[in-house]
């Protein structure tokens, strides 16, 4: 099969699209053929070594850890899935990921593709869906009638942030820049600030929650605009406990793992037609260091999506 893969840590120029062995499965996992994956800033962090010390990984190595595509074979174990079944997933990424044509997937961490929607649209949901859904309601508790301020409000994260916000009842002030406006308030947003040209600091105050998927300067700045008692939950920087207590401000830091549950959930939302997945870019596997690029830059509206084999 085909797959990119690297050999060791380093920059784009790592990236091999090359020949490999399809991955052989346990009684619990199922052969998934892939149709679409996603990149996220994970995978080039990954690339590059900057999670080597969090997570231990083997050469070579496969990236990408969102996907969707088409049961291929399953083990011994699994009940719930047959081949031909449409599937999707964030799985564990300490494994070999899906910018292969092929992927080992422990049953646990699979769900059904929402019907509605193509596998390249279900394939961008996966890891910021998790995301934004353990950042806003199951650390932040977010409820109707509060207030929440989200960063980056057009990329992959924040867009599916801004929709889950709305469907809990929230109000929601977002960050983007002004070409993504329109884009964000279609999304539910009910203020949108243009992070370029307006302090955001200067015209937001006592917000229940922040979504801080910036961190730095952007982080700092936040800890004025949530209210005594409010919380920021950040999935970038883990906030200083010091900084969160002279607040005021509970501040939480959100890693995810894979959730089967919450996918489920993602898929009847899609379904429903209350959350719509933000693709922005898509290219062919073998353009991964293109995405990568993109990725890189922090300017990709939406998410970028790698189209690797037919549906």
């Amino acid at each position: 099969m085909k797959a990119v893969r690297i050999h060791g840590y380093g920059g784009r120029e790592v990236l091999r699209y090359e020949d490999c062995e399809r991955p052989a499965i346990n009684e619990d996992e199922v052969l998934v053929r892939v149709v679409a994956a996603a990149v996220n800033p994970v995978d080039w962090k990954i690339r590059e070594g900057l999670l080597k010390d969090m997570i231990q990984h083997r050469f070579p190595l496969t990236l990408g850890w969102d996907l969707a595509g088409i049961v291929d074979t399953v083990g011994d174990r699994v009940t719930e899935f047959e081949p031909g079944d449409a599937v999707y997933s964030r799985p564990d990424l300490t494994r070999d990921g899906a910018y292969a044509e092929f992927v080992a997937v422990r049953a646990s961490e699979l769900a059904r593709k929402p019907g509605t929607v193509s596998f390249a649209d279900a394939a961008s949901l996966p890891l910021a869906g998790i995301t934004a859904w353990e950042a806003l309601i199951n650390s932040g508790r977010l409820r109707e009638g509060q207030t929440v301020l989200i960063h980056a409000a057009a990329g992959g994260v924040g867009s599916l942030a801004v929709q889950l916000a709305k469907w809990k009842g929230a109000r929601v002030i977002a960050t983007a820049s002004s070409a993504n406006h329109a884009l964000v308030r279609s999304l539910g947003a009910d203020e949108v600030i243009d992070y370029r040209t307006v302090a955001f600091a200067e015209r937001v105050s006592q917000v229940d929650m922040v979504f801080d998927t910036l961190g730095g300067q952007v982080q700092e700045s936040s800890w004025s605009v949530v209210r005594p008692g409010g919380v920021l939950v950040s999935v970038v920087d883990p906030p200083a406990p010091e900084r969160a207590a002279q607040a005021g401000v509970e501040g939480k830091f959100v890693f995810i793992q894979p959730s089967a549950a919450i996918l489920r959930e993602l898929a009847d939302l899609v379904d429903s037609g209350i959350v719509r997945p933000i693709v922005g870019a898509e290219f062919g596997l073998h353009r991964v260091s293109e995405a990568h690029s993109l990725s890189e830059s922090g300017h990709a509206r939406g998410k970028i999506v790698l189209h690797v084999g037919p549906p």
